[in-house]
This record gives structure tokens, sequence and C-alpha cells, in this order.
């Protein structure tokens, strides 16, 4: 019974993230500066509550979980940080030699039309955050190994309670006004032009992004479901809806609470692994993104400076990138601003080349950024089968009367 109303949960918020993405777009299409304003002042306000949240999120999942891993925490980090490494620096390595191939046949146009230009926001009201994404993460981190490494058992109990606080945070307002947002957002898609006007400019470029994820994502389950002995299908196959909310949020971070749930619906993770790896990397694993920006970088070069980059000069920069990656901000468009200083760099994009991967990055930003969150789910996968594969979090994980 209970997992027939998980399942009925899981199809109802996609049902109504695929209504958001759908109504706002038509909306975005035919509506007026004036009402362009209001809605672009509802995404601002239900932005900033979304984003004030994940700070939160991160400390109360990832604080109490390294607790819970007992000896272990130490090793899961460390491997999960380096599988994140791995898995940014493969697919980025794979864009390249299939870019190599494939690019040079493509027929890149060299003008993008202009967007129209979005009205300012008529109502703002503003909810910093606490602290940043690495802050929090670097807070949760030691949070929890300083509670484990001192046995501080209040402590452990008030990072439990706080997990249990934001978890009603996340499943009573985060999850129920997700869809909104995602709406407001299509609609200024829409309404600037980007889905009927540079969309169809560089739809090859986008469509070869798409199907490098498709076929990254298979490599990392297959290389989860080797490592776990488990089938990698148990994990996928919960994770629509935060595939969905990442299309629409361009955002990892604000994808985590649907992340979360999605994750724990899977029979073969635990949720010692799960609380520690899925937050963890919504903020450092950015697989999807690493390979478009790679493509791009490389269509771009070609386009503007009539060569793809050198075999030498791709190899600084993946390496580099996967570095960069790790401590970009989980926000839209956070993985090429953090890799502008090697785009420059080791690169030598001028300003119009910066502009126009800015510009085309943000035409599947989304699709980038589910990428990413749907990775996570392999990398948590395979955590569980080095860490966890005989029951061993479970013996750990304090017992909670009900």
């Amino acid at each position: 019974m209970k997992s027939e109303q998980s399942k009925k949960s899981e199809w109802s918020l996609i049902i109504k993230l695929l209504l958001g993405i759908s109504v706002g777009s038509i909306i975005g299409l035919f509506a007026s500066e004036d009402m362009m304003s209001i809605i672009v002042s509802a995404k601002y306000v239900l932005g900033q509550f979304i984003f004030f949240t994940v700070p939160l999120v991160i400390i109360a999942f990832i604080a109490p979980a390294i607790t819970k891993l007992k000896y272990n925490a130490n090793k899961m980090l460390g491997a999960g940080i380096g599988i994140a490494y791995l898995s940014a620096v493969g697919a980025a390595c794979f864009a390249y030699f299939a870019g190599l191939v494939i690019i040079p046949h493509l027929s890149v146009p060299n003008v993008i039309d202009s967007l129209h230009e979005l009205p300012e926001a008529g109502f703002k009201l503003s909810i910093p955050p606490v602290m940043s994404v690495m802050s929090a993460l670097v807070l949760a981190i030691l949070l929890g190994i300083t509670a484990l490494g001192t046995k501080a058992e209040i402590m452990e109990r008030a990072l439990n309670e706080f997990e249990r606080m934001m978890m009603m945070a996340i499943k009573s307002v985060v999850i129920p006004i997700l869809p909104f947002f995602v709406a407001a957002t299509f609609a200024g898609l829409a309404y600037e032009g980007t889905l009927t006007q540079q969309l169809p400019v560089f739809l090859k470029v986008v469509v070869l992004a798409l199907v490098g994820h498709l076929i990254w994502l298979t490599v990392l389950y297959m290389i989860a479901g080797l490592v776990s002995g488990k089938n990698p299908w148990e994990v996928i196959k919960h994770y629509g809806p935060a595939y969905l909310t990442a299309v629409g949020t361009m955002s990892s971070a604000a994808t985590l609470p649907v992340s979360l749930s999605c994750a724990r619906k899977s029979k073969v993770l635990s949720k010692e692994t799960v609380d520690f790896m899925v937050p963890l990397g919504g903020t450092i694993h950015l697989c999807g993104s690493v390979l478009t920006e790679t493509l791009f970088v490389m269509v771009i070069s070609l386009m503007l400076y009539g060569a793809v980059p050198s075999v030498g000069t791709m190899a600084v920069f993946i390496l580099l990138f996967g570095i960069f990656a790790i401590g970009a901000p989980g926000v839209p468009g956070g993985t090429v601003m953090a890799s502008m200083g090697i785009v420059v760099g080791v690169l030598g994009f001028d300003p119009a080349g910066v502009a126009l991967l800015i510009a085309i990055f943000a035409l599947q930003d989304s699709f980038g950024t589910a990428c990413n969150v749907t990775g996570d789910g392999a990398i948590t996968l395979m955590l569980e089968g080095l860490f966890n594969k005989n029951g061993e979090l479970a013996d750990t994980a304090p017992v909670h009367n009900t």
C-alpha cells in the first residue's frame, strides 16, 4: 500500500511539473510586458525562498549522515569526491573525442538573433541564504566529522532532529511550490525568445549534447551495477521527478529536495548512503554540464577562431575543469561561470567567445543539470556497493523509537 501511494505521489509531481513547463511556455509566448513583470516577480520570490532553503538542506542531510556512517565517513567522503571528479573528466573526454568526429561535419550558423529582454520584476522580496552552498557543504562536513570524532551524542541528536525538521519543510513547502517556479522559468524563456529563436539555430549541437548525456548516464549506471552487484534500474526508475525538476529549475541545488525524495524510494539504496551522497553529489557532481560545455567550446572555437583546440590544450582544460566543476555553485549557469577563468586562460576565448558560450550554454542548461542530478543516483549506488554491500551501515545507524 505504501509503495502504491509513493508511486502515485511520484506521478503526481511529474504531471504537475509537465503542466508547469507547458502552461509556462504558452503564457510566455503570448504574455504582455505587464503580465511578464508579474511572472518575473513571482519567479523571483519563489526562487529566493527555494535557494534560501538549499544550504539548510545540505547541512540537515550531510551532517547527520556522516554521524550515522561512523568510521566509514572519511572513506566515503573521499570516494564520493573522487568518483565525482572522474565522472566529470570522463564525460569531458568522451565529449571531446566524439566532438572531434562529429563537429567538423556540422554546419553551425554564426549569427544569433537578439533576445526579447525580460521586464524588471515589479516586486522583489529578497531572502538571502544564511550562507553559500559551498560554505554549507564545508560546515556540514565539519559538524559531522567533529561530532563523530568527539562522540558528541547531544549534537548527533540535534542534527537528527534538524534533519526531520527540514524534511517536513521540503515536503510541506518546497516541493509544492516547485511546479509554479518551473512554470515561471519557462514563461521567461518563451517570452525572451530562447524557445523559438536560439534553440532552432543550435539544435544540432544541443541534440548532440543530449545524446551524450544519455550515453554517459548509461555508462555510469552500468559501472554502478557492476560495483554494487545490484540492478541499477531500481535506482534510475525513480528519478523522473528529479529529472523534470532539474529541467525546470536549471539548478542541482534547487532540485535537491526532489532528488532526495526520489533516491529514498529505491529498494537498493540505504537511507544513510542516500542522505550522504545525494546532497554531496548535487554540489560537486556536474558530469552533464561538463560534457555539454566541452562540446560547446569546441563548436565556438571552430566557429570564431577557425579550429578546434588541440589535444594538449583540451587535456589541460579538461583536467582543470573537473576541479573547477567540483567547486561550482549548484545554481543556474554555475558551471559555465565557474569555468570562465580557464575558458579565457587556457582556451584563449575573447569576450565575444565568452558571451557566445554563455548564450548557447543557457539553451541546454536545464538538460545538463538533469543529467548531473540523475548521475548522482549512479554514484550513490557505487558507494552503496563499496561501503554497504552487506548492510554494514544499517548496523551503525542510531535507532529512533516511533
